[in-house]
């Protein structure tokens, strides 16, 4: 890793809606929204027992990734992690302090929300042993796990769950999941857990969360 500008991915030109999405994280990142949350996600450490993944299998995919954390905890365990965002400017401070640290973190930006759906195509190095995503709802991505997880390889997802109730996390249902909507996204995979209920964040906020860990079959 090294700091720097962080590349695009190649073939996705900025559209009027990954441009402005760029801008509105960006002016977050900058105004360090999220800055506290350094702790990787819990529910990824407590997933990682659980994978079976051998000491060859190390290549890691984070995305929608933000400032890092999961990518961080992961590249001190020695895995190598591809970290992917549409914030460069998120994506600067990891790859600074990936530098830093002599992480092995390759920082790619890249609106996920905005991207085709072959996503292998746009996202370099080929298929990964593990892949996150925290927080971030985007179905056509967990479908595309059939492509981006090499044969063995395990997605770990969690995704903000539409619920009645007073919760932190997005306002709209637009940015949230039904848990039989993330399932049958899933469908490709072999399922490993799952866990579909109300939260309690480290930081004692109620969240409504999705959680799935699911396997492609070898």
């Amino acid at each position: 890793a090294s700091s720097g500008t962080v590349p695009q991915a190649a073939g996705t030109g900025p559209t009027e809606m990954a441009t402005e999405a760029r801008k509105r994280w960006d002016r977050r990142d900058r105004e360090g929204a999220y800055a506290q949350r350094v702790h990787p996600s819990p529910f990824h450490l407590e997933g990682l027992p659980r994978l079976g993944l051998g000491p060859d299998r190390k290549r890691a995919l984070d995305l929608a990734c933000g400032l890092g954390r999961n990518s961080l905890y992961l590249a001190r365990q020695g895995w190598a992690v591809r970290a992917v965002d549409v914030s460069s400017e998120a994506l600067e401070r990891l790859q600074a302090k990936a530098g830093r640290e002599e992480l092995d973190i390759d920082c790619l930006v890249l609106d996920l929300d905005a991207a085709p759906e072959d996503f292998l195509a746009i996202i370099p190095g080929g298929p990964a042993d593990l892949a996150l995503i925290f927080r971030y709802a985007n179905l056509p991505l967990v479908r595309a796990m059939t492509m981006l997880l090499a044969p063995g390889g395990v997605l770990i997802a969690e995704m903000h769950r539409k619920t009645d109730r007073e919760v932190a996390g997005p306002s709209s249902s637009r940015f949230r999941v039904t848990a039989d909507e993330l399932l049958d996204a899933a469908q490709g995979l072999e399922l490993l857990h799952a866990e579909d209920g109300h939260f309690s964040d480290p930081d004692g906020r109620p969240v409504a969360l999705a959680r799935r860990v699911a396997r492609r079959p070898a």
